[in-house]
């Protein structure tokens, strides 16, 4: 199987924007409503920062329907919605919403703990899409930011801690490359 396969007109050279700017896009909000997935996913596609021409109703049917096939919830109250295909919405810039739920759900996760924090994103195609969700995944390893979430802390606060592992990481990565070209 190819690269190619994967590849979309145009996105290769398209900049990627970081973890932080998408967050910053993409908003964090707290005590977000909801009882059940349904409820609450509904209640983060209402609150998102989204284009006026896309269709919520959708969004939010395209993010159950990608809860059906698989949790999202990843571990330690945590959980990641996600549309499968990203380029099914067509928004100009990738965003990720972090939202505090109200009431801790639960998501299947797999850890079975119920989840508390969503970071939903939402990208334009497939590359910011993964470059976003590999940024998090990795951003949710550091201590620091895992206690700045769990502890519900202010917007200046968590950006702070992403801003610190995101420069951690381009830090490491350019020691990588430098390595590699030597």
């Amino acid at each position: 199987m190819s690269a190619e396969l994967f590849r979309e007109p145009d996105s290769a050279n398209a900049p990627l924007i970081n973890l932080g700017r998408a967050i910053q896009s993409g908003g964090i909000y707290y005590r977000i409503e909801g009882n059940d997935k349904a409820t609450a996913l509904a209640s983060v596609v209402k609150m998102m920062h989204l284009p006026a021409e896309v269709d919520r109703e959708f969004l939010l049917s395209v993010l159950l329907a990608r809860e059906e096939i698989a949790s999202t919830g990843i571990r330690d109250g945590v959980a990641i919605p996600h549309v499968r295909n990203p380029i099914v919405l067509q928004v100009p810039e990738p965003t990720v919403s972090l939202c505090f739920l109200e009431n801790p759900i639960d998501f299947k996760a797999m850890d079975g703990k119920p989840v508390y924090c969503l970071f939903t994103i939402i990208s334009p195609t497939v590359r910011a899409h993964l470059h976003l969700l590999s940024r998090l995944s990795f951003s949710l390893r550091d201590s620091q930011l895992k206690k700045a979430i769990e502890s519900q802390a202010t917007r200046e606060t968590i950006c702070s801690h992403i801003a610190r592992v995101e420069a951690e990481l381009d830090n490491q990565m350019t020691t990588s490359q430098v390595q590699q070209e030597n």
